[in-house]
């Protein structure tokens, strides 16, 4: 590179540099300028915003301050009507004070008008008082000097006379009162029963345990038998009844004193026949089956039953005694469902006269609990039935129940009532317990024969199925004495001689009518 070269690179350089300044210090001219411009026009627009605004205000306080002014004088018109109004409420008040002011002074007039009359009659009173209290002074001395009596002694004899005279009335008010006590016992008594009936329909039908078994044909009478009879005493033994064979055709007679034992053997006997192969071994195999088998049936039948009921918390010896009852018949009425009813009635009944109904329904299910094993024991199912109670832990309530439901103990709580009325009821149905037309026809005639075997007994009719005698007696032959006598020797003559469930109501009838209880 030469110098030339250099110098002219050089005073390129500085021409450039200079240009570049020159350019920038005019082009900040222009920009300078330019801003300038632009703040006035800001500067103007800002003043003429202000202004608008100020305006704005101007016009707005304006407009407040005629609605502050109308708003003002709406209030001020408002407090003007409110103050009228009060005043004109001022003027109607005062005028009615003056109105009521003015009847004060009346009534006083009248007060005072009447007082002076009461001041003048007390005076009258008391003046006439006077003379009666004379009048009377000189009565009784008059009393006194005709009756020959003392003052004390005439008072002790009306007094006597008044005790008297307040005794009959006491007397005859007591009578009323009991018998209208009497009737409404009745009457009430018997809309409760009524309910209670009512409110439970239980199915009456009775049922019975079967003591046949049908065979397909006679062959198998024999095969039931056995060579040399080695089937039927291997069966008789495992099963503890008497199996009967006879000429009767299509039927195997299965007796026993047991319901469970006949009911297992009636059970075995079928499933031996339909199985078919009939020997010692295989007898024994099914009748330990059915065993369980009714065993275990037996205790669902007390579950449920319990269940039924609402009755928790039992023994399972207890629950397995009430499904036992499910084999057991009373007149022909299944023990079971009997149990159930007077459970539901005795609630029923213990509700109405608010008592406890769950105890109620707990005693009435195990009244007759005692019929489940009278056949292991000795005694009465009542007095069995509280032995087993008391073995479990059960309440005092149920166990005296179950002893006193048929009156055999003097009745300590109202719950042992409850399920005797109930346990009767149950009993009473129509249809809940049967018995031949010809054992219903010789009680009937048992009762009227003993009744009429009595001097003085003219016509005697059983009715209600013999749970009550009307007797007609001769009113010339007897007195009202002698027939409450003849209707007491009537009743033990039924007690002595005669054995039926429940109770038998005698009504002698004469000129009056007597009526006691057969227990």
């Amino acid at each position: 590179m030469t110098v030339w070269q250099a110098l002219g690179i050089v005073i390129t350089a500085v021409v450039s540099f200079c240009l570049s300044f020159v350019l920038i210090r005019l082009l900040d001219r222009l920009r300078r300028r330019d801003a300038e411009s632009e703040a006035r026009e800001i500067v103007h627009k800002a003043e003429q915003e202000a202004d608008s605004r100020r305006r704005e205000a101007e016009l707005q306080a304006k407009e407040l301050i005629l609605q502050a002014q109308a708003e003002s004088e709406k209030e001020f018109r408002r407090i003007r009507g409110e103050l009228h109004e009060r005043e004109r409420l001022l003027d109607k008040r005062q005028s009615a004070l003056e109105e009521q002011a003015e009847q004060l002074r009346r009534q006083e007039k009248i007060v005072e008008n009447t007082q002076r009359k009461l001041t003048e009659k007390i005076q009258d009173v008391n003046r006439r008082k006077e003379e009666l209290t004379k009048l009377i002074d000189l009565q009784r001395q008059t009393l006194h000097e005709l009756s020959g009596l003392s003052r004390e002694e005439a008072t002790k004899k009306l007094l006597g006379m008044l005790e008297e005279e307040l005794q009959r009335e006491t007397g005859a008010l007591i009578l009323r009162y009991q018998k209208n006590l009497a009737e409404t016992a009745e009457e009430k008594s018997r809309e409760i029963l009524l309910t209670a009936l009512q409110r439970y329909a239980a199915a009456h039908t009775a049922e019975t345990t079967t003591s046949t078994v049908g065979i397909p044909n006679d062959e198998m009478k024999g095969r039931i038998i056995g060579r040399e009879g080695r089937n039927i005493r291997a069966f008789e033994k495992a099963t503890g009844v008497d199996v009967i064979i006879d000429d009767t055709p299509g039927v195997v007679v299965v007796s026993a004193f047991d319901t469970i034992r006949r009911e297992v053997a009636r059970i075995a006997l079928t499933k031996l026949i339909a199985d078919g192969r009939i020997h010692p071994a295989r007898i024994e195999e099914i009748v330990a089956a059915t065993q369980e088998e009714l065993e275990r049936h037996i205790q669902k039948l007390g579950e449920e039953a319990c269940l039924e009921v609402g009755v928790r918390g039992l023994h399972e010896r207890l629950v397995n005694l009430l499904g036992r009852l499910h084999f057991r018949t009373s007149y022909s009425q299944n023990v079971l469902r009997h149990s159930i009813e007077v459970a539901f009635l005795a609630g029923m009944l213990a509700e109405e006269l608010k008592y406890d109904g769950q105890l109620a329904r707990r005693c009435g299910l195990l009244h007759d609990i005692g019929k489940a094993a009278d056949h292991e024991a000795e005694g009465g199912h009542p007095q069995i039935g509280a032995e087993l109670l008391k073995r479990y832990n059960e309440r005092p309530e149920v166990i005296h129940a179950a002893a006193g439901h048929h009156d055999d103990l003097r009745v300590e709580n109202p719950y042992t009532v409850l399920v005797a009325t109930a346990d009767a009821c149950s009993a009473a149905r129509p249809g809940a317990r049967r018995e031949t037309l010809e054992r219903y026809i010789k009680r009937m005639e048992e009762l009227e024969a003993i009744a009429g075997s009595f001097p003085g007994v003219e016509q005697a009719y059983a009715i209600q199925a013999g749970r009550e005698l009307r007797v007609i007696v001769s009113a010339k032959d007897t007195t009202d004495e002698t027939a409450a006598r003849i209707c007491h020797d009537i009743v033990r003559a039924f007690e002595e001689q005669l054995t039926y469930p429940g109770e038998i109501k005698v009504t002698v009838l004469r000129e009056t009518r007597f009526v006691e209880m057969a227990r």
